[in-house]
């Protein structure tokens, strides 16, 4: 294979001049070319090196991009000259240089190499730096394989915190896995103030088949049921990527009643009222019959007063008239 000419007529001129450039194929013949310009150069103490020289991608999805920095040092004890660069690869890339360059002996430039995966495949490129310099050919051996864009995965697939007071908080871990590729998360928002997401500083990446961890919080304001859904924003072939929450807020002072079973036939269970005044009117506050003798009522708020009385029901659901009252203040 042959140079480029372009880089072919700057190696001939007798002025100082170098050419960028990025091949999707070796060029073996590149040392035998510059042998002479190589010895007529070292002479003049101009030394280039590349940190790192070989670019490893690993997957990357087809119709993203990935990029490395890479450094030149010019380690010799003259200046070198970088004036153009040329880009005939398709797959990989160089960005970053402003042409012309001059770097002075002893000093050091970045720029970046991106892999821009066309096809579902490994590739592999050599990537030169043409200079001045004694060794006037620096490779960099960029390779990376073409994948499907990455699946943003997050586990478990549902939270629910159970039972937490009202003033506390209840903490509950979650992960976020990518299969196939390499996934970048932008954000992660929650529709419920109740709940609060911690963890993770946006945006986030996470490489092909790795997990991150992150935690959300409940920290129940009112008593009862509180749902949310975490949604996190992903460059992934499944976005969004969704979590349900689920929680239940209860008293921090919960009333506990208890009573004497009724002496009727054929009690089936009771019922338990609630009202914000002595003598009512009254709320019944169990969901279904209860057949026990007590019942806790974790649906209060603190600094109110309540009072309860109880019903007892019996096989034709009769209900009895209402128990005496009892009355709870709530600290």
């Amino acid at each position: 294979m042959r140079l480029p000419r372009a880089i072919a007529r700057a190696l001939s001129s007798s002025a100082i001049s170098a050419t960028i450039f990025l091949a999707a194929m070796a060029c073996p013949q590149a040392a035998e070319v510059m042998a002479s310009e190589s010895a007529r150069m070292l002479s003049r103490g101009v030394q280039l090196t590349c940190i790192p020289s070989k670019l490893g991608f690993g997957k990357v999805a087809v119709g993203q991009g990935k990029s490395s920095t890479v450094t030149s040092l010019n380690s010799g004890s003259s200046s070198s000259s970088i004036p153009q660069s040329l880009a005939v690869a398709t797959r990989f890339s160089m960005s970053g240089l402003n042409l012309p360059l001059v770097p002075p002996k002893g000093s050091s430039f970045a720029f970046r190499a991106t892999f821009a995966p066309l096809s579902n495949r490994p590739v592999a490129g050599t990537g030169y730096i043409v200079s001045n310099a004694s060794n006037p050919v620096l490779t960099i051996l960029p390779a990376g394989t073409g994948a499907d864009a990455g699946q943003l995965v997050v586990t478990p697939a549902l939270v629910n915190f159970g039972d937490v007071a009202v003033g506390s908080s209840e903490p509950e871990t979650g992960m976020l896995s990518a299969a196939d590729s390499a996934v970048t998360v932008a954000s992660g928002i929650i529709d419920n103030s109740e709940f609060t997401l911690s963890g993770l500083s946006f945006p986030v990446s996470i490489p092909a088949g790795q997990s991150i961890s992150f935690t959300v919080t409940f920290t129940p304001q009112n008593n009862g049921f509180a749902s949310g859904t975490l949604i996190f924003v992903s460059d992934a072939s499944n976005p969004p990527t969704v979590e349900p929450l689920t929680a239940t807020g209860t008293a921090q002072y919960p009333v506990a009643l208890s009573w004497t079973a009724s002496t009727s036939p054929n009690v089936m269970g009771y019922n338990i009222y609630r009202g914000n005044a002595s003598g009512g009117p009254y709320s019944k506050i169990n969901p279904a019959l209860d057949p026990n003798t007590a019942y806790t009522d974790n649906s209060v708020s603190d600094g109110q007063t309540y009072y309860y009385v109880v019903t007892a029901v019996n096989s034709d659901s009769e209900e009895s008239a209402y128990s005496n009252e009892a009355k709870a203040v709530i600290p």
